[in-house]
């Protein structure tokens, strides 16, 4: 059975994952996500953005409020945990290859972080990364050196990124390093 992935940004797959990993209050994925976190090393995402991604993935039935706690100097907490379509939208999300290859510096690294943190084997989304990407990274390998300055970086990040995959692909990956 193939899984419909519903319209997300990439903020509230981020959120969901981080739930799929243990319920949690919108301030606790705040926290997670904050410069200096394992996540926000890639991407930093404020904590009013944190709240409604939250609000989204909870509109959407893939999570929803589990209990509510007093909150340790404020307001009470509501946690909220990961419903089945959530747990298996998730999955699905984790495992599917980025479209573009500037999408890799951000959501494939997201996606390789929450895989290894999820003990997934990141492998299998490196390697359909490669499939997915294959053909364009090879354009763009071969494209024209004397081009202009755009052709030039988007050929010399093809570069860059054909070798990343390949070592990844060859390597045991463990991002926490």
């Amino acid at each position: 059975m193939r899984i419909v992935l519903p319209a997300l940004s990439l903020n509230e797959w981020t959120v969901l994952c981080l739930l799929a990993e243990q319920p949690a209050h919108g301030f606790a994925l705040a926290r997670q996500l904050e410069p200096t976190s394992d996540l926000g090393r890639i991407m930093t995402v404020r904590r009013p953005l944190v709240y409604r991604a939250l609000d989204r993935v909870v509109g959407a039935g893939l999570a929803q409020p589990h209990l509510t706690e007093p909150g340790a100097a404020g307001p009470n907490r509501t946690r909220h945990r990961i419903t089945s379509a959530g747990r298996a939208a998730s999955s699905t999300w984790l495992s599917t290859p980025v479209a573009h290859v500037r999408d890799l510096r951000i959501e494939f690294l997201v996606k390789m972080r929450l895989n290894d943190r999820s003990g997934n084997d990141p492998s299998v989304l490196v390697r359909a990364q490669r499939a997915m990407l294959s053909k364009t990274l090879e354009q763009l390998s071969e494209a024209n050196e004397n081009a202009d300055v755009v052709d030039q970086w988007r050929r010399q990040n093809a570069i860059a990124v054909s070798q990343f995959l390949a070592d990844l692909d060859h390597q045991p990956t463990n991002l926490n390093s």
